[in-house]
């Protein structure tokens, strides 16, 4: 089923409906949108996600783009809280190469570094570690994920899902 077609009870998400509307804005306002903030946590990793917040990207004028037409890379502005901002500027490198990552080109060729308060809207719950069975059931599930990136994303959803209470 696509994100445009209702439910089989004719109903859409609210979040598609959210992301359809606050998508554009996002995208004229600070050329991001609402899968990036989303994923923000996972781009950046557990050092920053706490302290950081993409602010906006800047994309280059028409008329500074090369005559064939072919694409240039933004400058993302990114917000850091305090000292963690020089980390994060020697960490620039590996983060952009993340970001485009995300993206799935080099959409990112330069990072700026904006020292603010970074509010968490937000804050999700810690997960406690698994112990006993959950743990060794889980680590079993995961067996054969070589991708260490990967690997973390599906240790932290069956973490979550093993340790949901049931109502």
């Amino acid at each position: 089923m696509s994100k445009d077609q209702p439910s089989r009870y004719g109903a859409n998400q609210i979040a598609d409906i959210a992301n359809g509307i606050v998508d554009p804005v996002l995208a004229r306002r600070a050329g991001i949108n609402t899968a990036l903030l989303g994923s923000w946590e996972d781009i950046v990793g557990e050092n920053f996600a706490d302290c950081t917040r993409p602010e906006k990207i800047a994309w280059p004028r028409r008329s500074d783009l090369p005559e064939d037409g072919g694409h240039r890379p933004g400058v993302l502005t990114i917000a850091c809280e305090g000292a963690r901002a020089l980390f994060l500027s020697h960490a620039q490198g590996e983060l952009i190469a993340r970001i485009n990552g995300f993206f799935g080109y080099p959409a990112i060729g330069q990072v700026r570094i904006v020292q603010k308060p970074v509010s968490v809207a937000s804050a999700r719950p810690k997960i406690r570690k698994l112990e006993g069975e959950k743990a060794r059931r889980l680590e079993t599930m995961m067996e054969g994920i070589e991708d260490e990136n990967l690997r973390r994303a599906v240790e932290r959803l069956g973490t979550a899902v093993l340790q949901a209470k049931r109502k």
